[in-house]
């Protein structure tokens, strides 16, 4: 891949992904094996000013090891630089820049329900600092091919085929295969803006999801909570991408009022595990029942992570016809795969969607009805024949989408 095309995404990720300030600090995550892309990433947060960037290096293998020989009371340990870090993070609020490159399979054979506990631990020990810290840092999510992801994207090419073959297709759904990802994302936030505008204009109270594969759910919505896409602003008036690429229109759906059955469409990557051909069925808002072809495991694992992680979190909606779907990719990967169509999640929900979200507490979002929880866990429901109609709060059934595609 050409070095200026990279680093002008590295640019993207810093100027429009996280729209990092000057005398700003960063938070990176980064894999091991992309190390050289996240140079460039920090290069970038340096020239537009970075008061200082932290890096936490991620390794996968590592990880494995430790979940199979280690105690879970023992791995779940919360050690002071633990703690400190947190604090840090909290009081600093610098902007967060996640580069996603994991191996889908990197995890599997490993007791979910031992991950289960120790995100239950940290959970616990830290959701003082992530409630204190909501809606104040600007995120964002970006993709770096690693060798086992594009290996298992493109199994038929060499590995260095692959990585390459792999970068093309991040940089071309991401708009950044130009060189010109900051100008074409302003373009594309118009567009999803425009869609989320009409669709609050609606005043929904409920969407109806219909499918030849079996799927029917009715899913509530909150009077006034928006739809939103592309771009966030923060509270401190910093404006985002939090996903490069991205492709929706989304909001929080009413906890408690899902009703029906949903079958997934693509597989789902959890935790370095592969839930493949999948179903959930909801009473009552709640995931009363799940099954999987493959890695059922790990999909009850995550139901059982708190109380909140059965119930929705997010509806999404993307066209089939998406830039991402047609790549005709499988990607493995939920950051892209959740944009080639439409999804759900299981878990937490966007207090930020909620009308003048600042002048209330976290906890008085989540009784508005907004779901509260540790996770958040999309997964791919859109097909190519996929029904969405929404009822308004006046009773009139609008079609939002026919054939997998926008019905305006």
């Amino acid at each position: 891949m050409k070095k200026y095309l990279l680093k002008k995404y590295a640019e993207l990720i810093v100027k429009s992904g996280v729209a990092l300030r000057k005398g700003q600090s960063v938070y990176l995550l980064s894999s091991l094996e992309t190390e050289d892309f996240a140079a460039m990433v920090v290069e970038e947060c340096y020239k537009a000013g970075a008061k200082k960037v932290v890096v936490q290096w991620i390794s996968s293998k590592v990880n494995k090891i430790g979940l199979k020989r280690g105690k879970k009371e023992n791995l779940a340990l919360i050690l002071p630089q633990d703690e400190a870090m947190m604090k840090w993070r909290c009081e600093e609020n610098p902007a967060l820049i996640s580069l996603t490159s994991s191996d889908p399979d990197g995890m599997k054979g490993v007791d979910m329900s031992k991950v289960a506990y120790i995100n239950q631990v940290r959970y616990q020990a830290f959701h003082k600092y992530i409630e204190e810290s909501e809606n104040k840092y600007q995120w964002c999510i970006a993709g770096v091919p690693g060798a086992a992801w594009a290996k298992k994207v493109f199994p038929e090419l060499s590995k260095k085929a692959a990585i390459e073959a792999l970068w093309e297709a991040i940089l071309k759904t991401s708009r950044a295969d130009d060189g010109n990802g900051i100008e074409n994302w302003k373009a594309h936030d118009e567009d999803l803006k425009a869609r989320c505008d009409y669709l609050n204009s609606l005043r929904l109270k409920k969407l109806h999801y219909t499918s030849s594969n079996g799927t029917d759910l009715t899913v509530g919505l909150i009077p006034g909570v928006i739809f939103l896409g592309g771009g966030e602003t923060n509270l401190k008036g910093d404006f985002y991408q939090p996903n490069i690429p991205s492709e929706e229109c989304f909001t929080s759906p009413m906890k408690g009022e899902a009703e029906g059955i949903v079958y997934s469409t693509k597989p789902l990557s959890y935790q370095g595990n592969l839930i493949k051909n999948f179903w959930v069925k909801f009473e009552g808002g709640k995931a009363v029942d799940v099954h999987a072809e493959e890695g059922e495991e790990a999909l009850r694992s995550i139901l059982s992570l708190d109380e909140g992680a059965a119930y929705l979190g997010e509806c999404a909606l993307v066209p089939f016809d998406s830039p991402i779907n047609n790549t005709g990719l499988l990607f493995y990967n939920t950051l892209f795969d959740e944009n080639a169509a439409c999804h759900l999640a299981l878990g937490r929900g966007f207090t930020n969607l909620y009308p003048n979200y600042e002048k209330y507490t976290e906890d008085q979002i989540h009784e508005f009805g907004i779901n509260k929880s540790m996770s958040h866990v999309d997964f791919m429901i859109g097909s190519k024949d996929l029904s969405i109609v929404g009822t308004t709060e006046d009773g009139k059934e609008v079609q939002i989408f026919k054939d997998g595609n926008w019905a305006f």
